[in-house]
């Protein structure tokens, strides 16, 4: 008996199945859009936000009763948290059998992971003005513009 349980912790995967870091990353994607603290969004659920911080880092896996909770405070369906899955993802969970990667999952250089970005959303869907979220918009893609005909 004691064998076999030695080859089950040896055959264990360990680390952060890439399906919960992801599910992790679009709960704090769609937090953050919404301007809620950890702590406000941990208080909506009945949790802490240090057990906030182990969802949207994958370190724990969110059951279904708190993903459906989530969903609900966030205004989202449950399935907001699994769109974006790459394949890349999903051959990494262990039911494909090759497990989780010491690869980030997060690509840095993706502009919708950076809190600024985020920020940046919720300040321009604040504006209930079309025509001047329009004019917002378009100043921004001109300044984008001009950065890159100098750079060139």
């Amino acid at each position: 008996m004691n064998r076999l349980n030695n080859r089950r912790k040896s055959n264990r995967i360990t680390g952060p199945n890439p399906i919960d870091v992801h599910v992790g990353l679009q709960l704090r994607r769609r937090r953050t859009l919404l301007g809620f603290s950890q702590e406000y969004l941990g208080g909506q659920v009945g949790l802490t936000f240090q057990q906030i911080q182990k969802y949207e880092k994958g370190r724990n896996r969110i059951g279904c009763s708190r993903l459906f909770d989530f969903s609900r405070v966030l205004d989202v369906p449950v399935g907001y948290f699994f769109e974006g899955i790459t394949p890349d993802v999903a051959a990494r969970s262990p039911r494909h059998g090759k497990g989780p990667s010491t690869d980030p999952i997060v690509d840095q250089n993706d502009p919708t992971t950076k809190r600024e970005t985020l920020e940046m959303m919720r300040a321009y869907n604040s504006v209930s003005d079309p025509a001047l979220r329009n004019l917002i918009r378009e100043f921004v893609k001109a300044l984008g513009d001009n950065v890159d005909r100098n750079s060139a």
